[in-house]
């Protein structure tokens, strides 16, 4: 986790938290330029975030590494969460089945709520990732 990544936590975070963006006139300028790749950003943070979460899952955390496994589990997480809910879009054309489809909003529909305070999660650890690169 570096640099980078922290800053696609932070875009990740704008995107999730946008209602609470929008109230600043710079905030409202960067959205309207990532609203089309919204779904796309979404889609590629899931399919990390779900790989993250795997291989977090399957590493015992050792007790000298338990912060650095927490961060890992909790950066998969907010990828998975928010990847789901930005490219919803997207995976409802990529399953063709009705339960998938199914299951899929109830994820949604379940995460939904959530949305501003993952928002805001993923830029609070996106903007720890990049001060830790920094300094």
């Amino acid at each position: 986790m570096g640099l980078l990544h922290g800053l696609w936590l932070l875009v990740l975070g704008v995107l999730g938290a946008a209602s609470l963006v929008a109230r600043d006139r710079r905030g409202a300028r960067l959205l309207v330029a990532l609203e089309p790749y919204q779904g796309w950003l979404g889609v590629v943070a899931a399919v990390v975030g779900a790989w993250r979460l795997l291989v977090a899952l399957f590493q015992l955390p050792a007790l000298p590494w338990l912060h650095h496994w927490l961060l890992g589990v909790l950066d998969g997480g907010l990828l998975l969460s928010l990847g789901l809910l930005l490219g919803v879009g997207i995976f409802r054309g990529f399953l063709r089945d009705p339960r998938g489809q199914a299951l899929l909003d109830r994820w949604t529909r379940a995460l939904q709520p959530y949305r501003e305070k993952l928002g805001v999660a993923a830029m609070a650890l996106g903007g720890f990732l990049v001060l830790r690169a920094l300094f």
